[in-house]
């Protein structure tokens, strides 16, 4: 709960500095407002949901584990049981993580062209993927970053070096970005000496997109970090594929003076 207000507090003061430059009215800043306040409690609520099925979903494969002279059609109906829990934990944990765009993103629509411009980009880019209905971009970070690494792979610069030139166009210079590092649930192991956790992981590969894209002429007033760590995952870190998924780092584009 406390998470989500913090979110709606950052939600709360970007709708003001909208509503003080006299981008929006009133009315629509109050209905913002109660809007951001409804999603921080369902997203309280969903949270407490998934807390609940994560826990059922141990208990269901403990019992599997445990269990004697267990016949084939009651493994098969476990399994099923497990499956349908997981399916529905993948659900929430989008949701959430979908809430929490939109919160942290203040409501706040992106115009046509900029959003457009952002999609053809994704298109054209295999380490790269666009929601326009959030306008959150995201790059995988196994395609940004060697393992454990901060230091952002020379095949991938292009990409960052595309993306300000889309950021730095009339209706991209009139927003400001907030760069956020994901990392999976695996310790780091090697490079403890840069990088003693994944919070510090995702700080530091943040920090050095950050810089490529000071690099190319992008106002550092315009630009800010922040890292997750392993504290917002997307997918299931049980799997590989859902362990990959979560490696990433996400590019909000935000209202200035956000």
């Amino acid at each position: 709960m406390k998470n989500a207000r913090v979110l709606v507090l950052i939600a709360t003061i970007a709708l003001l500095a909208i509503a003080v430059s006299g981008c929006i009215s009133q009315e629509q800043y109050d209905s913002q407002l109660d809007k951001n306040r409804i999603q921080a409690e369902d997203i309280s609520k969903l949270r407490s949901q998934l807390s609940a099925a994560e826990l059922e979903l141990k208990q269901v494969k403990d019992q599997l584990k445990t269990a004697k002279g267990i016949t084939g059609a009651d493994i098969d109906a476990k399994n099923a049981e497990i499956a349908a829990l997981e399916d529905n934990i993948a659900r929430k944990t989008k949701l959430i993580q979908k809430m929490r765009d939109e919160l942290l993103r203040g409501g706040v629509k992106l115009p046509m062209e900029l959003s457009l411009a952002l999609d053809e980009f994704a298109q054209s880019n295999d380490m790269v993927s666009f929601d326009e209905e959030t306008g959150i971009l995201k790059f995988k970070s196994d395609l940004l970053f060697k393992s454990g690494s901060a230091d952002v792979a020379k095949s991938a610069e292009k990409s960052i070096d595309t993306l300000a030139s889309i950021l730095n166009t009339t209706q991209g210079s009139e927003f400001d970005v907030i760069i956020a590092g994901h990392t999976d649930n695996v310790p780091i192991k090697y490079s403890k000496a840069k990088h003693p956790t994944n919070w510090h992981l995702s700080v530091h590969r943040a920090i050095s997109v950050l810089n490529l894209l000071i690099n190319d002429g992008i106002q550092a007033n315009r630009l800010s970090v922040r890292g997750f760590g392993d504290q917002r995952p997307i997918a299931s870190n049980e799997t590989k594929e859902g362990k990959a998924a979560n490696r990433r780092v996400e590019f909000y584009i935000v209202s200035r003076g956000r």
